[in-house]
């Protein structure tokens, strides 16, 4: 087989391992939050630390491997991921999780950035180039599909820490192949690492997503949350000024004022943003608030998973012969119309209720994400095509990051005010809202209950189903905009002419 082909399947194997990891974990959470005493609040970070770290440093990673080169930012990106997965399995505490996924973010960060230029550098005919971004984002579906269902059997099976300790093997692989297969490749005139620029990114992004964290466990006039605010509104304002002055910027504003870069940019955030953020409230309803296993879940979440990942597999062979425009904004307003298809679960509903919107949205998912890849670096030459791999995959994981920081800061109001709105004064004032919603959102509900004096234990087991499943269904409804308004920038923004010509 051609050399390029080998590394289509390094680059796809690299992909496939650490888009695995944001969805294998989600069924694992709850286990985690067992055997570590991981509250709501780290549950959330478990995730996000990942996803920030990803999107934080994916443009300074761009940058770097224009500059030193490709395939070895690739292969340092292989071992810290790699070694970073296996610390999560050994994790003791949850703050040791949460820094063992930042530091499997970091390695991911280096692999994402990489992965779309590579393939850019390495395919210049366009027929096979539009083959290679097909089978890469239909890898890209069937490991968001896989998940769930392969994390639920490990975990069920072994343990929550097998699911990163599977890693290892697949790292020393794909790092092997690495070394034999891949040519390294360069930009011709590589830009100066933007450290300014890094620096001010991520922390505007960590400020962002702690505020949002910080609100949800107390409130939006929380001081610390304020704070927060404040500062990432600095840093971020400071970071758009600082790219705008220098003469060799990590993120190039100009990408932006072609229509199809940014109207794939606003796709990527809102497909992230939406039903992949949701994955992670739709497994505590199913673990925590219906009492399924981790493998029980994951079997259900196969409905809209395995609907994606036969849907990406035509999608990546139609890449070369439909315009993007023609499946990203369709795929994205079926991703809305299944999430919101699903509103009107209440605490009699079981998991059924899900059916019908898990299909409609596994669809949409399927469409989007193989063609979702070739917005990003088909518009721009190959020598920028590591800038704007960066940028395209920076929004799908701020998306996945601020969502479910927004999400969890809705649920847990939504929850308070059911609650508050569902219990009798004398109910209501023998217990603390807020603590009883951080309990519930972490799968507290029984032992809340048992704790409450018996007279008010019937009322409260009520009033905690109900609040659930209405904070469940403002999410549905969220998120399902999201989705929709990605569909529509989709549609408006891509055109056909703004695609680079490969030669």
């Amino acid at each position: 087989m051609n050399r390029k082909w080998w590394t289509l399947v390094v680059v796809c194997l690299a992909t496939f391992m650490l888009l695995l990891d944001v969805t294998i974990v989600m069924v694992a959470l709850p286990d985690m939050e067992r055997e570590l005493g991981a509250s709501f609040t780290q549950l959330q970070w478990i995730t996000d630390a990942y996803a920030l770290s990803l999107a934080s440093l994916l443009l300074t990673s761009g940058s770097l491997s224009d500059r030193f080169g490709r395939r070895l930012v690739f292969a340092i990106g292989l071992v810290v991921f790699t070694g970073g997965s296996v610390l999560c399995g050994a994790a003791t505490s949850p703050d040791m999780l949460i820094g063992s996924r930042a530091a499997q973010g970091i390695g991911g960060a280096m692999l994402f950035a990489t992965s779309l230029a590579i393939l850019a550098a390495t395919f210049t005919d366009r027929r096979d180039r539009g083959i290679a971004f097909g089978v890469w984002g239909a890898i890209t579906g069937i490991a968001t599909a896989v998940g769930p269902i392969l994390g639920g059997a490990i975990t069920t099976g072994i343990s929550w820490r097998g699911i990163f300790y599977v890693n290892l093997p697949v790292g020393v692989i794909a790092l092997v192949l690495t070394f034999l297969a891949m040519p390294e490749s360069k930009a011709p005139q590589a830009r100066r690492v933007d450290w300014a620029g890094m620096l001010t990114f991520t922390g505007g992004l960590f400020a962002l997503v702690y505020g949002v964290t910080r609100a949800g466990e107390s409130s939006w006039s929380d001081t610390t949350a304020i704070w927060c605010f404040v500062v990432a509104a600095v840093l971020l304002i400071g970071f758009a000024l600082l790219e705008w002055r220098v003469r060799q910027p990590m993120l190039d504003l100009d990408l932006f004022r072609v229509p199809t870069f940014l109207g794939g940019s606003v796709a990527a955030f809102c497909m992230n943003g939406s039903f992949f953020a949701m994955m992670l409230y739709l497994v505590l309803y199913l673990q925590n608030e219906l009492g399924y296993s981790a493998l029980d879940a994951g079997v259900r979440l196969l409905v809209f998973s395995g609907v994606t990942m036969i849907v990406a597999t035509v999608a990546g062979r139609l890449t070369a012969k439909l315009p993007a425009r023609a499946m990203i904004g369709p795929g994205l307003i079926l991703v809305g119309a299944g999430l919101l298809s699903m509103l009107g679960l209440d605490e009699h509903s079981t998991w059924t209720h899900l059916i019908a919107g898990f299909i409609v949205a596994g669809v949409g998912a399927g469409l989007v994400n193989p063609p979702l890849a070739s917005t990003a670096v088909g518009v721009v030459p190959v020598a920028r095509s590591g800038m704007a791999s960066g940028v395209n995959n920076t929004f799908r994981q701020v998306g996945i990051a601020v969502g479910i920081a927004v999400y969890g800061t809705v649920f847990s109001s939504s929850i308070v005010r059911g609650l508050r709105s569902r219990l009798s004064g004398d109910a209501a004032g023998g217990v603390d809202l807020h603590a009883v919603a951080q309990a519930v959102t972490g799968g507290q509900q029984a032992r809340v209950i048992a704790e409450a004096p018996a007279q008010h234990r019937a009322e409260l087991g009520d009033a905690i189903g109900t609040a659930f499943t209405d904070g469940m269904n403002e999410l549905f409804l969220i998120s399902g905009i999201v989705a929709i308004v990605g569909g529509v920038a989709a549609l408006l923004l891509i055109r056909t002419q703004d695609f680079v010509q490969a030669e």
